[in-house]
């Protein structure tokens, strides 16, 4: 998803400056023009980001603002111990889950607390939404006037890397009474996610893999285009399908046994749902020998907005269902609709997942740029309270490698960072890799995924010279804001965990991964708009961590049907057999690899043309492919039977 710039003259008139003073200045708060001898209490709540050097416009007055006040858990060291012990395969408390009640009962505030803060944000003209169960946070709505006279700060727009969001100028403000209750409020700053599946150009709009393609690794190559590093280049993949990608992990085997995920049940996140995806699941499903899903949706009305940012969801929405599906043929789906991208949205499905025992692998393919998330808190508590209750989320690491994003191509922020939440360390991060599967659908190789770009130049030459411009590629790298988890220690170098130089190790992201590169990408299908407004299913490939990620979550389904327990938080399990056959180690290649790619230029067929470019593979950035662990691949892809004789053995 591409993030817009707001451009501004630098000179500024006196009158500009005035008003830009007044927009960062906060407004009185509530209780101070009441005379309230009590006052109010700052709590968190405004980003660093927030500032008049980056200031765009205010808030409209009428806008609407959707919120909440975070209570959190009593014994927030409680939860955190509980969750590493339950998640600690050398604990004596592994495995040893509480229910949502006993959760619940243990470790969430009472009930008189949350109808305490709700009675507050009522009198301030508030409507106040549905509590969850854990009872996390108070959810509220209104006008950013309503809300700036309740919390004593101004709305405004900010730009933040590639985009304009919206934040609070100064740190909002309860009164006292609540304040010892309340550890942030949400919302205030909107910021949303993006899903990362890629290419940008989503369905329902019609997309058609160009042609000509290879139905597997090197089947056809480009030999009337020119040469890349010495040789001609194989055409990239048409899309892998289903039985392309059990073969090349050693999935069809352990179906062939009877181990395929049943029994087990996965959550699919994303924002928005479309109308027609549980047909489109049907007929994917039949075409490619996959047996009829069990699809269950708990989905949000989505809200009023624009249709072009709800379709740009529903390409995100095909490949997660086609995936997972496909690597755990016999598990269940939940798929949990957002009723928008917003983070505060997506939570509300998170809640849905944990407080409801919904299911116990979360595949997430979405996330944020950056670790520049506000509202962090709230989620690492949900991340927690799964681990508790033996609930794995997954993550895509992200779409746009170190986020350096030199030529702009991707997205990035222009300086090395890693992405949330794929950096929390109590979420499973899964990177992505380059994958070539042959004849016999087997494993042939993988590459880190990170992809140089060069065109075809009147058909002579690739410009820029190869490997060309960075365009994307699997996210990695060091936090900055979460130290190493103890899973980690001895496993990850001390060269990319302490990357930083402040002499404490930081986490390194990912943690596993899989096939994401687009050019060697899953074959997904969904209902779709093509030309002459002739709407049917079509199939297309599609690549990106969005890809990965369920991939990874439906193999452990398949993973925890053949161990015969739920693993919940599996990253200390996954390393403790890092280094061994469980992973595929992906390493440099020994010589360059390119493919060549064709587009149509209009999306659907060759009536206007095409467009070939080549695609060097294993052009990462900052980040590296190393034996053992490294920051773009993680402990590497699963080589699933041999991961489970591992963790079983």
């Amino acid at each position: 998803m591409r993030r817009s710039h707001r451009r501004f003259p630098l000179a500024a008139s006196a009158l500009t400056v005035a008003v830009v003073a007044a927009l960062v200045a906060p407004v009185t708060s509530f209780a101070a023009a009441s005379g309230d001898a009590v006052g109010t209490r700052a709590v968190p709540g405004r980003p660093a980001w927030a500032t008049g050097a980056n200031l765009v416009r205010a808030a409209a007055p009428d806008e609407r603002v959707d919120l909440a006040l975070v209570l959190g858990f009593r014994d927030p060291a409680g939860v955190t111990a509980l969750a590493a012990a339950v998640s600690d395969p050398g604990s004596a408390q592994y495995g040893k889950y509480l229910t949502p009640a006993q959760f619940i009962a243990r470790f969430s505030e009472p009930a008189a607390t949350a109808t305490k803060v709700a009675a507050w944000l009522r009198g301030e003209g508030l409507s106040v939404g549905q509590i969850p169960a854990n009872r996390l946070y108070v959810p509220a709505s209104g006008s950013v006037a309503a809300v700036e006279r309740a919390f004593g700060t101004r709305l405004n727009y900010y730009r933040q890397g590639r985009g304009v969001v919206r934040a609070p100028a100064s740190s909002p403000e309860v009164p006292a009474a609540i304040a010892a209750d309340v550890r942030g409020v949400m919302g205030l700053a909107r910021t949303t996610e993006r899903p990362l599946g890629v290419p940008s150009a989503p369905p329902p709009r019609a997309f058609v893999v160009g042609r000509p393609c290879s139905a597997y690794w090197g089947q056809q190559v480009a030999t009337n285009k020119p040469e890349a590093y010495g040789h001609h280049v194989p055409w990239a993949v048409c899309g892998y399908g289903p039985a392309q990608l059990e073969g090349a992990y050693g999935v069809d085997r352990l179906v062939r046994s009877g181990i395929d995920g049943s029994g087990q049940t996965v959550a699919v996140i994303d924002a928005y749902h479309a109308i027609t995806e549980t047909e489109d699941l049907k007929i994917y499903s039949h075409r490619h020998g996959l047996p009829d899903p069990h699809l269950v949706q708990r989905n949000v009305p989505p809200a009023p907005g624009s249709q072009g940012r709800k379709r740009g969801w529903y390409g995100e929405e095909a490949l997660d269902l086609d995936a997972v599906h496909s690597m755990a043929p016999g598990a269940d789906l939940v798929f949990e609709g957002a009723k928008d991208s917003t983070t505060l949205s997506l939570l509300d499905r998170m809640e849905d997942v944990v407080d409801n025992h919904v299911a116990t692998i979360v595949s997430n393919s979405w996330g944020g740029v950056g670790e520049a998330d506000p509202d962090r808190a709230a989620e690492e508590a949900v991340f927690q309270q799964a681990a508790v209750e033996g609930i794995g989320f997954y993550f895509s690491s992200g779409d746009c490698g170190d986020e350096l994003d030199p030529q702009g191509l991707c997205g990035g922020l222009g300086k090395r960072r890693t992405d949330y939440p794929p950096s929390s360390p109590n979420v499973t991060a899964v990177g992505g890799t380059s994958l070539g599967v042959g004849s016999s659908n087997q494993y042939l190789f993988e590459t880190g995924w990170g992809t140089g770009y060069a065109h075809l130049s009147h058909g002579t030459s690739w410009k820029p010279t190869p490997p060309g411009d960075y365009f994307y590629g699997s996210g990695g790298g060091t936090s900055r804001i979460f130290a190493e988890p103890s899973y980690q220690k001895g496993v990850v170098p001390e060269s990319l965990s302490d990357y930083w130089g402040h002499g404490s190790e930081n986490r390194v992201v990912p943690d596993i991964s899989a096939d994401a590169d687009p050019s060697t990408g899953l074959l997904v299908g969904e209902t779709q708009t093509f030309p002459h407004h002739v709407v049917k299913y079509g199939e297309y490939r599609i690549g990106g961590t969005s890809v990965s990620c369920p991939l990874v979550a439906g193999m452990m389904a398949d993973v925890q049907q053949a161990v015969g327990h739920d693993l919940g938080f599996v990253n200390p399990l996954l390393y403790s057999v890092a280094g061994s056959d469980g992973y595929h180690d992906v390493v440099d290649p020994a010589h360059t690899m390119a493919m060549a790619r064709s587009d149509w230029n209009n999306d659907v067929d060759a009536s206007e043309g095409r467009s070939i470019s080549l695609r060097t593979m294993n052009f990462t950035g900052t980040l590296h492919t190393t034996p053992g662990y490294d920051d773009v691949t993680g402990l590497g892809s699963p080589n699933l039977p041999n991961l489970i004789a591992r963790l079983t053995s």
